[in-house]
Formats: structure tokens, sequence, C-alpha cells
């Protein structure tokens, strides 16, 4: 059995992933939200960095961003923490 690092990127790099991740899917910020299962409210404070996402909810926008292909792949590559 191995153990799944998780994603770690620093706040406020996190609020722009989740921006840029989020246009380029061309969703508003509510639908993000109810894709991820989360409030709008919730989505705005991730992307002003005033609050930063759960590990749950870092897992399920690392399968968007996988699922994404070479854009998610860049995205990923652009702020990960090194």
């Amino acid at each position: 059995m191995t153990i799944k690092k998780p994603l770690v990127i620093h706040q406020p790099e996190v609020g722009k992933l989740i921006r840029e991740l989020r246009l380029l899917s061309n969703l508003t910020q509510e639908q993000f939200a109810a894709h991820l299962g989360v409030t709008y409210p919730t989505i705005n404070r991730w992307e002003n960095g005033r609050t930063k996402p759960s590990p749950l909810a870092m897992e399920k926008i690392e399968v968007q961003l996988i699922q994404m292909g070479d854009r998610g792949k860049d995205l990923l590559e652009k702020y990960l923490e090194n």
C-alpha cells in the first residue's frame, strides 16, 4: 500500500491556481463551487487568498487538473511547491 503525498501549494499561489483552473474550465465561481461540492463564498475566499482549500478539496482540484491533460499539468508545474 502506498500513501499518496498531498498536493502542496503555498498561499496565495493556491488562489491563483484555482482562478486559472476555473477560467480554463470556463466556469463561474458558482459553477466551480457546485462542481467541487462547496459554496460560492468558499471559492471566492480561496481565490482572494483569505482561506485555503481543505485537503479533501485539494484532492478534487488535483483530479480536475489531471483530467485536463497538458493544460492541467502546466498549471501544476507553474504553482506546485518545489
